[in-house]
């Protein structure tokens, strides 16, 4: 019972952050100010989950497998970092470029072809994020 409550703790404290997050956004405070708490809400939740396998570890109460279950549950992440923050550079990388993109075609449709590719090209950010996530998970 104890190991189910603290494996669900990290999961508990990020979706409080985001309804708190969202709530605050609602009421009117600055989604730059919010954004900024879910990431610092989101980094503390995996300094957590990343800091109690090692000091478990650390203090000799584990066996080889348990180490090992821990270094591949750190390879896991470092798996989902690399996405997760890879596909956050793509969106910004879109959000500039398609608009501007669209403004483009708008005035001169020849366009279309050369404004496209900038679009392309921050996706290929989400794309080379996938690509490092998966050689990550094939090495644990």
């Amino acid at each position: 019972m104890e190991m189910l409550l603290l494996a669900s703790l990290p999961l508990l404290f990020l979706i409080s952050s985001a309804i708190v997050t969202k709530k605050a956004v609602s009421k009117g405070a600055k989604r730059k100010k919010s954004v900024l708490l879910q990431m610092l809400s989101f980094v503390a939740v995996l300094i957590c989950c990343a800091a109690f396998p090692l000091i478990a570890s650390a203090a000799g109460e584990t066996s080889a497998e348990t180490a090992q279950a821990a270094a591949n549950g750190l390879g896991l992440i470092a798996c989902a970092l690399s996405t997760g923050i890879a596909c956050v550079g793509s969106g910004i990388a879109v959000a500039s470029a398609a608009p501007a993109a669209i403004g483009a075609t708008s005035e001169d449709p020849k366009a279309f072809g050369k404004a496209l590719i900038f679009v392309v090209l921050g996706e290929g950010i989400a794309i080379y994020g996938l690509l490092i996530s998966i050689l990550i998970w094939i090495k644990c």
